[in-house]
């Protein structure tokens, strides 16, 4: 990954400075919402002072080099595909998931790449996304309230007093998994095979339709020849780039992996090449927001359709001062028919005030439903047609669409139901193995590359 392989590292930026009245800290003057509150706040302190002694995840020249990729995809000379877990656990955490969803999101690059011609940076929800911002601070079952589940940075998932408690030692162990999550990403990036990427178990949607087929064909023909030349220098794999995101937080945790750049002078949290504040943490005067002002990192906005046009400038405006291409993408979560009524004003407030974002559609969390059976769902049309109205409305403006971002996995769960693998409502009990929202299969994700692939070629105008 650019964890992993890097072709070069850009140079610190000149005339870059930390913003004024900012400090590691300084968002503990902030209403600092989302935050869990630990039994023995001592032990938690101590657990945070370890931390800071960790060695960093990534490094500040790989975040810098990812700005400079999503730059590209402001300016429509590239496309982000952002994918992974909702919320990564402890259980299921192991070198086959994370060699699995890597693959995935290696072939989906390669389709979008070959497919539309189009420069393609990959970012995971990975090695690090253990936290869930929550509606409700409680839960009840059967008379029974219990502080709901955070994700697995902060308390566990069974439904029990002991699990449910907040327990700091959790922020050792996510470093931990994170630290070797990373291990594994750099050496999979320093070794993706054309030929491996080029397997593709999981197209059984394509067989029935001749469009996916001839692009596999295309892709594959594209993959071989590029094999041939590595073989050629004497090389044996193809260098990938790869990043790390999640959503920033547990702000204790994240202050605690921020550190200055020797190079540059500049802080950067450490914890992970890209970072995003969520929907419910992005008030202007909030603790997140605060946080992220100060920290170099290429940042992400979520944003639903109750984002107020001026209140997305400003807080561009804050995040952003120096109107820095890749600093910012704006991540829109809406559900079609509001994305459509929603967005125009959206893209015409920031165009208007001058400003550069990457505009990124995350089709997931804008079509979450409950099944008969109690589950939380997705249907695969309903993602699709959000992905559709992302696109229609930036042609209608003359924006650029710059990328996608995805809750998906590498295994062949039944989260997400529809799609040309047919999972059914029946099927959900299968294979349902999220602690948090339902996420894409292989299959599924693959097959949604394949249409947002066409779709990038119509918009160039690509013909085969």
């Amino acid at each position: 990954m650019a964890p992993s392989a890097v072709p070069h590292q850009a140079p610190p930026t000149e005339k870059r400075t930390t913003p004024a009245k900012w400090t590691v800290d300084s968002w503990r003057t902030k209403t600092a919402l989302q935050q869990p509150k630990y039994p023995d706040a001592a032990e938690a302190e101590a657990v945070l002072r370890a931390i800071e002694s960790f060695p960093p995840l990534v490094l500040p020249g790989e975040a810098r080099s990812l700005e400079e990729r999503l730059a590209a995809a402001a300016a429509g000379r590239a496309f982000l595909l952002q994918g992974g877990d909702c919320a990564e656990s402890f259980k299921e955490f192991s070198g086959d998931t994370v060699r699995a969803t890597f693959r995935v999101l290696l072939q989906m690059s390669a389709v979008l790449t070959f497919g539309a011609q189009t420069p393609v940076v990959t970012v995971g929800r990975i090695a690090g996304q253990f936290g869930k911002p929550r509606s409700d601070v409680f839960e009840e079952r059967d008379g029974v309230r219990l502080l709901k589940y955070r994700g697995d940075l902060i308390n566990g998932h069974a439904f029990d007093e002991k699990s449910r408690a907040p327990d700091p030692q959790r922020m050792v162990r996510a470093y931990a998994q994170s630290a070797a999550t990373v291990n594994l990403l750099r050496a999979l990036a320093a070794t993706a095979e054309c030929e491996r990427v080029a397997q593709w178990e999981d197209m059984g949607f394509a067989e029935h339709d001749d469009r996916y087929l001839e692009l596999a064909r295309w892709v594959d023909e594209a993959l071989g020849f590029m094999a041939a030349a590595a073989a050629a220098a004497g090389q044996k794999c193809l260098p990938t780039e790869f990043w790390t995101s999640h959503e920033c937080l547990l702000l204790p945790y994240e202050q605690a992996l921020t550190r200055r750049d020797d190079a540059s002078g500049l802080f950067c949290d450490l914890s992970a090449h890209m970072l995003w504040v969520g929907e419910r943490t992005r008030q202007l005067d909030g603790a997140h927001v605060e946080f992220l002002r100060g920290v170099s990192n290429p940042l992400g906005i979520k944003v639903s359709d109750q984002m107020d046009p001026a209140e997305l400038v400003k807080l561009i405006e804050i995040l952003n001062p120096s109107n820095r291409p890749g600093r910012i993408t704006i991540i829109t979560r809406m559900g079609a028919d509001k994305l459509r009524a929603k967005l125009p004003h959206l893209i015409r407030a920031v165009r208007d005030a001058g400003q550069i974002v990457t505009w990124v559609s995350d089709p997931m969390h804008g079509n979450t439903t409950v099944a008969p059976c109690g589950l939380r769902t997705r249907h695969f049309a309903s993602i699709l047609d959000e992905v559709h109205a992302f696109f229609d409305v930036h042609e209608q403006e003359g924006s650029h669409p710059g990328g996608v971002h995805l809750e998906m996995t590498g295994q062949h769960v039944t989260e997400c139901v529809g799609g040309s693998c047919n999972v059914s409502l029946d099927d959900l009990n299968t294979r349902y193995y999220t602690h948090c929202d339902p996420r894409l299969n292989a299959s599924q994700s693959l097959e949604l590359s394949f249409i947002i692939s066409a779709r990038l070629r119509k918009s160039k105008r690509i013909n085969y």
